[in-house]
């Protein structure tokens, strides 16, 4: 599937034929790739929407159409002016769906003519995203949460004299604070660095907050992965990210269905609370010292391994998009499912950080693709059915060419 410049996916969706509504996927990455697979093993068409070609899910034969349009935090009014113009394109108003912050935010702040968003407004989810809420949400409704002080309320020299070093800078919201350092948590280790992060924060009139560095139990971080519907029941699965790369703190590699009453109790309340509907992570990681799991953030939004829900029967992607159309949608049955991503679990291997987690019968049916039709395994990238993406991801990182996303 080629990647097109604007003008050239502009004529190209005026010229197709959908019998249902289009799904705009943005940003078009693993995270993309995986919405993509959901909703396509349900015929529901996408457009795969980006700055760049070269993330995983453009020449995925679940991807129907992908291309440029402009980059929400460069130019917003820009990036609803393309969606816009792409939509009255179509016989049907798509259904977003937007895989990082900046591009879940930028449908819901824009609200694009003709395009379906299957979540809540901008202001509702704000106030999930701005920390500070979202421990007052926790604080309310007895939700553990770390040590938190919200810096411009509170004397800074005070709270690093009651939280000790090391401590932790996050942002009450990610994406400013994302913009201006490169990152949306800092682990400080001394008051000089400390002091240095709070001046540039009162210079940029960014909102920050310091955290307790919480003693994590390595391999207990878990997650509610759900849709939460504007009407009814919510969807969702309670996910243990067993393996993280680097270990303990870096980005997911290998999650598993886990049943953890207390996390869905915990997240549902928080998430019904602030009024949110649609699809959405709450993590929380497990404190050694109060021997308890405390929730750190809530991502309104698909993140990495959404595809582990789907393959434990819960597709959230299609359940969102049933929502908003008249397609119809019923969840399989709840059974086990463990989620792999090859790229971030071989180096563990290979640099001898741990101890193989898969069985020799997981490896056999990852070779031979059996994967893909038994067993509970499902991956974030490599499916033999699926070829295109994984070699991708081999050309843009072996041809030195960069692509950034969180996921």
């Amino acid at each position: 599937m080629a990647f097109h410049e604007f003008d050239a996916l502009r004529d190209a969706l005026a010229a197709a034929d959908f019998d249902r509504p289009p799904a705009f996927v943005a940003n078009a990455h693993v995270t993309g790739v995986s919405v993509a697979r959901a909703l396509d093993a349900h015929d529901v068409p996408v457009v795969a929407l980006d700055r760049s070609g070269d993330g995983a899910a453009p020449p995925s034969n679940a991807v129907d159409y992908s291309g440029r349009v402009i980059y929400p935090l460069d130019d917003e009014a820009g990036f609803r002016e393309d969606v816009e113009e792409l939509a009255a394109q179509l016989d049907h108003e798509p259904v977003a769906f937007g895989c990082m912050d900046e591009w879940a935010l930028a449908f819901a702040e824009t609200e694009p003519e003709g395009v379906r968003l299957p979540f809540a407004d901008s202001e509702t989810m704000d106030a999930v995203l701005d920390k500070s809420s979202l421990y007052e949400t926790c604080e309310d409704l007895g939700v553990p949460y770390p040590e938190t002080y919200r810096l411009s309320e509170v004397d800074p020299d005070e709270v690093a004299a009651e939280l000790g070093f090391p401590l932790v800078i996050k942002p009450a919201r990610k994406r400013e604070f994302e913009e201006a350092v490169g990152t949306n948590v800092i682990e400080v280790a001394d008051r000089e660095e400390y002091l240095d992060i709070v001046e540039m924060a009162q210079e940029t009139g960014i909102e920050i907050m310091a955290q307790e560095k919480v003693p994590v139990a390595r391999g207990e971080d878990h997650s509610l992965a759900s849709y939460v519907p504007e009407n009814g029941d919510p969807l969702a699965v309670v996910g243990n990210a067993r393996v993280r790369a680097p270990l303990g703190y870096g980005t997911s590699c290998v999650v598993e269905r886990v049943e953890r009453p207390e996390i869905r109790e915990h997240a549902l309340a928080v998430i019904e609370d602030a009024g949110y509907h649609g699809i959405s992570e709450a993590e929380f990681v497990y404190d050694r010292d109060r021997d308890e799991f405390v929730l750190l953030d809530v991502n309104t939004r698909p993140w990495k391994w959404i595809s582990m829900p789907v393959q434990a029967g819960a597709n959230l992607p299609m359940a969102a998009y049933a929502d908003v159309t008249d397609v119809d949608y019923e969840p399989d049955p709840t059974k086990d499912a463990r989620w792999l991503s090859l790229e971030d679990y071989l180096p563990l291997l290979a640099g001898g950080d741990l101890a193989d987690v898969l069985a020799t019968d997981d490896w056999e049916a990852l070779v031979s693709g059996d994967f893909e039709t038994s067993g509970d395994l499902t991956t974030a990238v490599y499916r033999p059915s699926d070829p295109a993406p994984i070699a991708h991801r081999l050309d843009v990182e072996f041809g030195g060419r960069d692509y950034y996303c969180s996921c």
